[in-house]
This record gives C-alpha cells, sequence and structure tokens, in this order.
C-alpha cells in the first residue's frame, strides 16, 4: 500500500460495487491500522509533550492549536475540550483555523493554501518562548499551516506537527514532529479516514498527556472540571469525597461553600480560604503539591496518595 495519504489504493479498486458488509469491514479495517500505526509514533510524541511542558510550566505559556480542513478541526475539537475537561484557562489557549472558525458557511477549502493568512494570524497571536504551537496536517503541505508554524519558531516558540508524511513541509517547519504513517486511504486522499482517526488519536494523547503532567488531573480525576450541569457537579462531589476521604454530604457542603474541587478538598483539609488560594498559586494550580503544603503545615488531613 502507497505510504502517501494521497495515493490510490488498488485493493480498494472497485470499492463502489461492493455489498454494503464489505465496505464497512474495509473501513473498519482501516480505522484499526490507523490506530495501531500510533504505536511507533509514541517516542515522537514523548519527545514533544515533555518539550511542551516544560514551556507551559511557567504558567504563563500558551497553547495554539493549527489546521486546515478536517484537520484544523479535529485540532479545533481538541482546542474546545481543555477548558471544560482540564479547567484550562481560555486566556492561554488559542485556535488558528483556515477561514475562521465561523463554520455558517461550511469549511473554507482554499483557504488552507494561504501561507501569509497563516504567517498573519500567527503573529497577531505574538507567540514567544513561553508558547506551544501545536500544527496538524494529514499530508503535510498546508501552507497555512506550515506557515503558522514556521513563523511562530522564528519568534521563539516551541513547535509541534502532526502529521502522516514524515518528508512534507510540516514536519521540516517544526522543532518537533510526530508522524503516523497511515498510507493510503480507502477512498483515495479523503485524509478525513485513517489519516483522520490518527490525528484524533495523536491529539488526545498530547493534550491529555500534557494536562496530566502539569498537575491538572489528581490521580486519575479530572480535578479541574468545570460543573456546568447537574451530572458534573455531582462528579464533582464524589471525587471531592474520594479525595478528602469524607462522605458525600460532608463533600456537598464543601463543595457548595468553596465553589470548585481543589478549594474544597484544600479547606475540608484546614486550610483558610486565604490559606487555599495562596497555596493554589504557589503551586501554579497542582492540587497534589498544594495539598501536600497544606498537610505539611499541620492541616488536619487528607494527606496526598
Amino acid at each position: 500500500m502507497a505510504r502517501d495519504t494521497e495515493g490510490a489504493a488498488r485493493r480498494f479498486q472497485g470499492l463502489d460495487t461492493w455489498g454494503t458488509g464489505e465496505v464497512l469491514e474495509t473501513l473498519w479495517s482501516s480505522q484499526s491500522r490507523a490506530t495501531a500505526a500510533c504505536l511507533p509514533a509514541l517516542p515522537m510524541l514523548e519527545r514533544g509533550v515533555d518539550a511542551a511542558v516544560e514551556r507551559l510550566s511557567s504558567g504563563n505559556g500558551r497553547l495554539v492549536y493549527a489546521g486546515a480542513g478536517s484537520s484544523g478541526m479535529l485540532a479545533a475539537l481538541d482546542a474546545s475540550e481543555l477548558g471544560p475537561t482540564f479547567g484550562w484557562p481560555s486566556a492561554r489557549l488559542s485556535i488558528l483555523l483556515a477561514g475562521g472558525l465561523d463554520l455558517a458557511r461550511g469549511l473554507d477549502g482554499g483557504a488552507e493554501d494561504d501561507e501569509g493568512a497563516g504567517r498573519s494570524r500567527v503573529r497577531d497571536v505574538r507567540p514567544g518562548p513561553s508558547d506551544v504551537v501545536l500544527g496538524v496536517s494529514a499530508g503535510g503541505h498546508s501552507a497555512f499551516t506550515v506557515g503558522i508554524v514556521d513563523e511562530a519558531r522564528r519568534h521563539g516558540a516551541l513547535t509541534v506537527a502532526i502529521s502522516s508524511l514524515a518528508d512534507s513541509p510540516l514536519v521540516r517547519a517544526a522543532e518537533h514532529a510526530v508522524v503516523v504513517q497511515t498510507g493510503a486511504e480507502v477512498i483515495a486522499g479523503s485524509t478525513r479516514l485513517g489519516a483522520g482517526t490518527a490525528q484524533k488519536v495523536v491529539l488526545n494523547l498530547f493534550s491529555t498527556t500534557v494536562m496530566v503532567q502539569l498537575g491538572y488531573v489528581f490521580d486519575n480525576l479530572m480535578c479541574n472540571v468545570r460543573p456546568e450541569n447537574a451530572k458534573l457537579r455531582q462528579r464533582c462531589v464524589s471525587m471531592v469525597s474520594r479525595i478528602a476521604g469524607v462522605g458525600e454530604e460532608v463533600a456537598a457542603k464543601a463543595f457548595e461553600r468553596h465553589g470548585d474541587i481543589q478549594r474544597a478538598v484544600l479547606g475540608l483539609a484546614g486550610a483558610s480560604e486565604a490559606e487555599a488560594d495562596a497555596a493554589l498559586k504557589r503551586a501554579r494550580g497542582n492540587l497534589r503539591v498544594a495539598l501536600s503544603s497544606v498537610t505539611n503545615k499541620g492541616g488536619r488531613g487528607p494527606c496526598p496518595r
């Protein structure tokens, strides 16, 4: 099978004459291969994650997601989930989608060829050494995305590329590249299929691991989740109960009083509101570190695990 995502694999010729079950099984198989192709890319991804965590750990750096077409949409989706899931501040997040985020008329296919627009958009963000710019393009030839990554790197930002083609302009432009070689698509050139699946997997792995390493997760709990509905509010109470080692009723009262998981846990550990705020500020939002500082000063518990 061709290694290029734009190649037309002979074994899929006549696809339009196949039965429904055969088409479905073939598409499922291609998705499975795309997921499996992510495994060899993990060492590359690890280097990119570690570099990103180093830049972002200052507490001021921003995550900037860039892309065009379906790749850009996947990048935007990953970015948009960071706030609700991990409490990542909106001020530390930018999404640069070719053609803009107003999709009332659909994706602007021609916008991905505009390198100048990409450079202009990222200059507007004013990238610097504390920032991480993540560019996503299946074939790695999106001029808009390449322009963003190249310009951001010129301004000292850390740049990470996600692509399915090793020898591509995007990969050459970035400081760190994560290449997942998904090969030719079942429907030739439709990179929303196998390549898209791989991109979604890698984006999930990248952002989730970055959030874990930055302390936006306690144990395996979303300790910064935004309580935007009844289900999430109950989940927050359950997390307070588990982390603090108290009953649901006590946890619910603490959560209602303090308004978020971290301060509720610190309050149950004996910290005043001012002490909790100070501990979190010193710990740059890392609950485990903040909790350790409170308990080490004679708080009544709980102890970090």
